[in-house]
């Protein structure tokens, strides 16, 4: 029985709504497409709740109609503008050897009850990129194998609360409900790789209409996310300024003869901002420097963040450009000088069937890169925004929903809670004073004291919890 998928890129320039059916197989196939041009939204933050909403419902209502349904659960990009990423560490026992599910999980739990994460920020994302089982370092896959005890490191991927407030808030004003949140240049990265650069390690550079993003994809998941706030429309603001002409002509400018190689000698006539029945007359020269230097300005910008990253030795694939900027002629050149010694491609989106020949465009990776997302192409393991443990295993009583039982707290305080699986509904005595009642949230260890017979089980696994964390 196929499954209905509806994937929403809220981007600078434009809304993207795509609706897919996915077959029992796996296969993917376009049904439904609209597109918008953004409003409300800066450099992927919404900056007006009405307005963003607005063009969110514009694009849905578009592939809603050529789809022919009105699916309202949507899995939704976020912007890399305020994320920020962490690693941290976890390690536990094994108490029956056999690493199943629910150790991966918890495993991956520990690591985020360990990271020290600021009030203004949620967890988006929770990606494992080495484990250790025993002392064996660099397992790729720990789910079956027999240990006494597994350690993981991860990077967790955060984006401010207000943000994430005011996106959801966007989508759910179009009569939406959301289902999964990805980041931006994650569902980029999904849509344009390949095996052979998952395995080798690879830096996906996503350059859109507002902003830019890295990332770079080493270890079976992203170690590395950053932001540059300059895009596409950044070169139309500095033709329209140099050339005084403008918006509009400028980006037509920009379109029709950015050549980053090439230089001609020929002349354009321009209309002139505010007087356009009198022309200037621009020699193509400048608009190729203009170009030039921005670009060459953006490349800059994202070689000093790769190398900031200290992954560099860790990229054996190269660079993967990707996004509406990648239109412009001889921008692979250019990367490919300021990237020395690495190979730099341009990347489409990965083909799927049915509606989607208007999609094989590289502005369009991020969106299909949310529907990859949904069938599952995610990081091997991780924790999403829902809290759920991704994975795709099939166990005894499991679904993709996973084990997770990590929740962050209120606006102003994070709390961590204990796995739900050491207790199994079971009481513990309180002090003195104090009635029995089931573990909570607010749980602390000063509040046991010796329990009965009855308790000493769940008592001991929470000391051999304490042990593995301190």
């Amino acid at each position: 029985m196929s499954k209905t998928i509806l994937a929403i890129d809220v981007g600078s320039t434009k809304i993207s709504a795509v609706i897919a059916e996915m077959s029992d197989e796996g296969k993917l196939e376009v049904t439904g497409h609209g597109f918008a041009k953004s409003q409300g939204v800066k450099k992927g933050i919404i900056t007006n709740i009405e307005l963003a909403s607005r063009s969110i419902k514009k694009a849905l209502a578009d592939a809603r109609r050529i789809a022919g349904n009105n699916i309202s659960l949507a899995t939704i990009s976020i912007s890399n503008a305020y994320a920020k990423s962490l690693n941290s560490t976890g390690i536990v026992n094994i108490p029956h050897k056999d690493i199943s599910l629910k150790e991966i999980n918890r495993v991956m739990e520990t690591a985020l009850y360990n990271a020290n994460i600021p009030n203004e920020y949620e967890v988006i994302h929770v990606l494992p990129y080495n484990f250790k089982v025993d002392d064996q370092d660099f397992i790729e896959d720990p789910y079956g194998m027999n240990a006494s005890r597994m350690e993981v490191d991860v990077n967790i991927i955060l984006t401010q609360k207000s943000s994430l407030s005011n996106l959801t808030k966007a989508v759910r004003s179009a009569g939406l409900e959301i289902e999964s949140i990805v980041l931006n240049s994650y569902a980029s990265a999904i849509a344009t790789m390949n095996e052979d650069e998952k395995e080798l390690g690879v830096a996906v550079i996503d350059m859109g209409g507002q902003s830019s993003n890295l990332i770079i994809h080493t270890g079976n998941s992203i170690r590395y996310n950053d932001f540059i706030p300059v895009g596409s429309n950044h070169i139309t603001n500095d033709l329209s300024m140099a050339l005084h002409t403008p918006l509009q002509v400028a980006e037509d400018v920009k379109i029709r003869y950015g050549n980053l190689i090439e230089q001609s000698g020929e002349s354009i006539e321009l209309p002139v901002i505010g007087d356009e029945e009198n022309h200037n007359t621009i020699p193509l020269e400048i608009v190729h420097s203009v170009i030039a230097s921005r670009v060459e300005e953006l490349l800059m910008l994202l070689e000093k963040s790769f190398t900031k990253s200290a992954l560099r030795e860790q990229v054996g694939s190269g660079i993967i450009l990707t996004g509406g900027m990648t239109k412009l002629k001889g921008l692979r050149e250019l990367a490919q000088a300021i990237f020395h010694g690495l190979p730099v491609r341009i990347a489409h989106p990965r083909q799927l069937g049915g509606l989607f020949e208007e999609l094989d465009d590289p502005a369009f990776s991020t969106v299909v890169g949310l529907l990859l997302y949904r069938t599952g192409e995610h990081t091997q393991y991780e924790i999403d925004n829902a809290r759920r443990l991704l994975h795709n295993k099939l166990e005894e009583g499991e679904t993709e929903k996973g084990l997770g039982n990590i929740r962050l707290g209120s606006e102003h305080e994070r709390e961590k809670e204990i796995p739900s699986d050491l207790f199994e509904g079971k009481t513990i005595k309180q002090p003195k004073g104090k009635s029995e009642e089931k573990v909570d949230d607010h749980f602390s260890f000063d509040d046991l004291t010796q329990p009965e017979n009855d308790g000493r089980n769940a008592f001991n696994r929470v000391i051999d919890w304490a042990k593995q964390l301190f």
